[in-house]
């Protein structure tokens, strides 16, 4: 997942200047013990278990974002394994609609009203970022401005709650990657204050460790960014904590395959991935194709320095039928199955099955990659002739 400028739109949750302490349902810690059990369904995605509940908490408040907001989160999470797929953005975004109807009502009846600017720049983050994944440029801009206007009224109020802290650690963060990993849009950052990426990263781990409804949120921002920052081990526990209080996620499940696998952590990749396949074999929730080709890569890999090649073969294979139907042509785990495929099979002498997979490289590789230069040294006609006469046997 690429993050882009807009990303500093996301969840910008905001707190508003005032004398006293406001009565909130978003700080209601009797809504809070009510709604944890629906908020864990949601994260270990039991979606309907989950969403019982949230329309039970619109029946109990059906004039507040909160009910709202948190269906449009389920929503979103009902995508983040697959971010392509489309089918659940109209309801998200009816939701979030919903949502920021509502809190403009109580923001238009009282200007000082933190909860309302917390939905109304936390429902306009989530489109801002759902249409800048759908290249749907002007839309997210527009989303993104409307969640922006709230971020100046974010100062002063941190000490009410942690959910109000988010918004700015996202900020302080990426006002600063970004310019970073993409210099085409330093023209644009010079409208936006100035950020701060290390209290940016203080900010989201306090989040992270006091927040209710924007913890898991937090945490699975500093996982994806200690993986940018290039810190593999603090991703690592990140994703373990994760995988192992929400079992059921298949992002969750996927990522810590994925970081075990980095740290060499050899028996939890392998326990993990063959867990994805099998949830994607019984048509759990999130487990779909993408999740299939990170852990038949990774088993496959497994198998073939335990020197089995046989299973290596068999999950390469699924690793490619896996991004072929995500058509990820450009994923590394494709290419990288591909090449494996070609070279096991020529060590083997089976020319015919190697020059299949190679030709498929051919045909999918950039030409400046490694797989494509390999491929094609493969198949040129010198190799091809020399590879004729050792079939039969000259």
């Amino acid at each position: 997942m690429k993050y882009k400028l807009l990303l500093i739109f996301l969840l910008s949750t905001v707190h508003m200047h005032g004398q006293e302490k406001p009565k909130m349902l978003l700080m209601d810690v009797n809504m809070q013990i009510e709604a944890t059990q629906a908020v864990n369904d949601m994260y270990n995605f039991r979606f309907a278990e989950a969403e019982v509940k949230f329309n039970w908490i619109k029946r109990q408040h059906p004039d507040h974002p909160l009910p709202y907001f948190l269906l449009g989160l389920s929503q979103w999470w009902k995508i983040v394994p697959n971010i392509d797929v489309q089918t659940y953005d109209n309801a998200l975004l009816a939701y979030m609609d919903t949502s920021i109807s509502l809190s403009e009502k109580m923001y238009d009846r009282d200007e000082n009203n933190i909860e309302a600017a917390f939905f109304l720049a936390a429902a306009h983050g989530f489109k801002a970022r759902l249409f800048s994944e759908r290249r749907e440029w002007r839309k997210a801009a527009f989303a993104g401005k409307n969640s922006l206007k709230y971020l100046d009224k974010s100062k002063g109020f941190e000490e009410l709650s942690p959910e109000f802290l988010f918004g700015d650690a996202l900020y302080n963060y990426y006002r600063e990657w970004i310019p970073d990993n993409y210099p085409a849009l330093k023209s644009i950052l010079w409208l936006f204050p100035k950020g701060n990426k290390e209290l940016g990263l203080q900010q989201l781990r306090e989040v992270s460790n006091n927040a209710f409804y924007t913890r898991t949120e937090a945490q699975y921002f500093l996982m994806r960014i200690y993986t940018d920052e290039n810190q593999p081990a603090k991703a690592y526990q990140l994703a373990k904590y994760l995988y192992e209080t929400f079992p059921d996620n298949a992002y969750f499940h996927r990522y810590f395959a994925r970081m075990a696998y980095a740290q060499g952590r050899i028996d939890e990749a392998e326990e993990a991935s063959a867990s994805i396949l099998d949830k994607l074999s019984r048509n759990m929730p999130g487990y779909e194709a993408t999740s299939g080709r990170y852990a038949s890569y990774f088993l496959a890999y497994i198998h073939f320095y335990n020197n089995d090649m046989e299973q290596a073969k068999s999950f390469y294979k699924k690793a490619v039928v896996y991004s072929e139907q995500t058509n990820a042509y450009e994923s590394g785990y494709y290419l990288a199955s591909l090449t494996a495929l070609g070279r096991i099979y020529n060590k083997e002498r089976n020319y015919t099955e190697a020059e299949k997979y190679y030709n498929v490289i051919l045909d999918r590789a950039e030409k400046k990659s490694d797989a494509y230069k390999e491929a094609k040294d493969y198949m040129s006609n010198k190799n091809r002739k020399q590879r004729r006469k050792a079939e039969a046997g000259v």
